[in-house]
């Protein structure tokens, strides 16, 4: 990852993970204006905004929809000043059972290429009434394209590699042309296929959880 996004400071010790979830770390590339570098850390799932009271507001801004989000009070001032990458393998979603009372089949979603790819994230810095740093972060998502719509109305930002600095902010960009990246990526480069229902539980970990069944 850290050759990939550029990144120069020390790689942060992070498992490697098949199912994560809201609240737990998960990889992320930040631009640090000073000394102008990009930067791998590890941030929590689901942002707190700098003004938050309590950390639970987190639980709550997992996502942030990409339809208004500069004017949003809880992503105004991350969308102009602290954007990030999250990189990723693969993302799930869920399609309902033919029945009413069938359980959802998960779909794993990747590049038709295999290779990983960047989801557009927002982070920020929260103080804890005891005075201790908490850097947080939140996935954008934007209207599915037709190969999620089969499954799901949303989908996470996917960045093309060619985007990355004008989002990080390494590249000079427009604010318009900042959130003109908020689309849905070309289905015809995107695959999706069948897998474990174990992904469906946050407990179950391990590279079998992406493995495709009745292929």
């Amino acid at each position: 990852m850290a050759k990939l996004f550029g990144t120069v400071n020390a790689v942060p010790n992070g498992p490697a993970r098949w199912n994560v979830a809201p609240t737990q770390d998960v990889l992320t590339v930040r631009f640090n204006p000073k000394p102008r570098q990009r930067s791998l850390d590890l941030l929590r799932w689901g942002l707190i905004p700098h003004w938050a009271k309590d950390a639970s507001m987190g639980n709550k801004l997992v996502n942030a929809r990409a339809e208004g989000i500069a004017d949003k009070p809880a992503f105004r001032d991350a969308i102009r000043r602290r954007r990030c990458l999250i990189p990723a393998d693969a993302f799930y979603e869920w399609r309902p059972g033919a029945e009413p009372k069938a359980p959802k089949q998960p779909y794993a979603i990747q590049m038709a290429d295999g290779r990983p790819f960047a989801i557009a994230g927002l982070w920020e810095n929260w103080k804890d009434p005891e005075g201790h740093w908490l850097r947080t972060c939140t996935i954008i998502t934007t209207a599915a394209n037709e190969l999620v719509a089969r499954l799901h109305d949303r989908m996470p930002v996917i960045l093309a590699p060619a985007d990355y600095g004008r989002w990080l902010g390494d590249e000079p960009a427009e604010p318009g042309d900042v959130l003109g990246l908020l689309r849905p990526y070309p289905t015809d480069l995107m695959t999706a296929y069948p897998v474990s229902r174990e992904v469906s539980n946050v407990r179950n970990e391990g590279p079998q959880l992406l493995e495709p069944i009745g292929r």
